[in-house]
């Protein structure tokens, strides 16, 4: 009997302190309460299809998750690694490392000059070329620190826009996906896109308030800033001309994955990359604050993160989808985006240990 009763208090002593930690444990996030779109899931355009599985796994020296690539002005592709290398594929198939930027670099993008914009996580935005070496250029904008730099996209008149996806979260502090996670969970609108101009050095904010501000692209007639945001599951348009300045408008919206990168293809196409479905775990907690702050309490393998799922979109600048590019079983997984080098596709990944290579799809019915 004895034994019996010191068990029954012992398991209610435990079960009081676990209710406790769920309740009272402190977390690193406030959540906001917002109303998650319903998810329709892989219907209609998004409908599953394997057009991902010809996908060719070209494999990296040294690191992995080369999240965002670019393309030099000798049709080489260059992409940024885990280490904080800078590598760039030869013609030969070989990698070289160009440089080490000292920090994570994520988008890449090459000025009119042939040097290289880099939004590094971790720095802010750097600036690359063989002569100057590794230059970082800005790490504070409006009196604010740029915490996770993500993508960046240069303008024909020069001007360098990035991405800075959460001031909450700095990257250097909790990694990149451990950052990207956090703000999403807490989707409090801390992310923001920024602007550089290389003549004059003046910086600027273009937008704020934004739910993990990541991709970035121009359109053709340099009128608009397309920008991902992820944890609202939509892409954005901002006007930057002068007739547009200021406007700012949803273009695609209710994604069924989380949208990542943002490149300009041929013939006025963006790729977008969907890094991995939706959780039915974070809609359903959507408008419920304090459920997401014990969701955040629980171990690492029970909360939300990305699934391995392969799942790349080619859309124009009205928001509609020409291609929708899948492979449900993710042999090349997390897929952030893509570029075009003549009639192939080169894919990015958030872990992956390679970039994908993919004959460039044919116009889809």
């Amino acid at each position: 009997m004895r034994k019996g009763r010191v068990f029954g208090i012992t398991l209610s002593l435990t079960l009081v302190l676990l209710l406790s930690y769920l309740v009272l444990w402190p977390v690193a996030i406030e959540p906001r309460a917002w109303q998650a779109p319903r998810d329709h899931g892989y219907v209609g355009v998004y409908t599953p299809n394997q057009r991902l599985q010809a996908i060719q796994v070209l494999s990296l020296p040294r690191s992995e998750g080369p999240e965002a690539l670019a393309v030099d002005p000798q049709g080489r592709v260059v992409t940024g690694l885990l280490n904080g290398d800078i590598v760039r594929r030869e013609h030969d198939g070989d990698f070289t490392v160009l440089a080490t930027t000292g920090g994570r670099p994520l988008g890449l993008a090459y000025d009119a000059q042939g040097g290289l914009w880099i939004a590094d996580a971790y720095q802010g935005l750097v600036y690359f070329d063989s002569n100057q070496g590794v230059q970082v250029k800005v790490t504070e904008v409006d009196g604010r620190a740029v915490r996770y730099a993500n993508d960046v996209a240069i303008a024909a008149d020069g001007t360098i826009y990035f991405s800075d996806s959460s001031s909450r979260f700095p990257a250097d502090r909790y990694g990149t996906y451990g950052a990207s996670l956090l703000d999403i969970m807490e989707h409090a609108g801390n992310g923001r896109v920024l602007a550089y101009e290389p003549a004059s050095g003046h910086t600027y904010t273009v937008v704020s308030g934004i739910h993990f501000a990541n991709g970035v692209a121009l359109s053709s007639d340099q009128q608009w800033l397309l920008v991902n945001e992820t944890a609202s599951y939509r892409v954005l348009r901002v006007g930057i001309g002068s007739n547009n300045s200021g406007q700012f408008e949803p273009l695609l919206e209710n994604l069924p994955g989380f949208p990542d990168n943002l490149t300009t293809g041929r013939d006025g196409k963006f790729w977008l990359g969907l890094v991995s479905p939706r959780s039915a775990l974070l809609d359903q907690f959507a408008d419920a604050p304090f459920m997401r702050k014990v969701v955040q309490r629980l171990p690492a393998a029970m909360r939300p993160k990305a699934q391995r799922y392969s799942h790349l979109l080619a859309i124009d600048i009205d928001g509609n989808v020409l291609h929708s590019l899948q492979d449900p079983e993710g042999r090349f997984g997390y897929v952030t985006g893509a570029v075009e080098v003549d009639q192939q596709l080169f894919l990015s990944s958030l872990h992956e240990a390679a970039i994908g290579q993919l004959e460039f799809p044919q116009a889809q019915h």
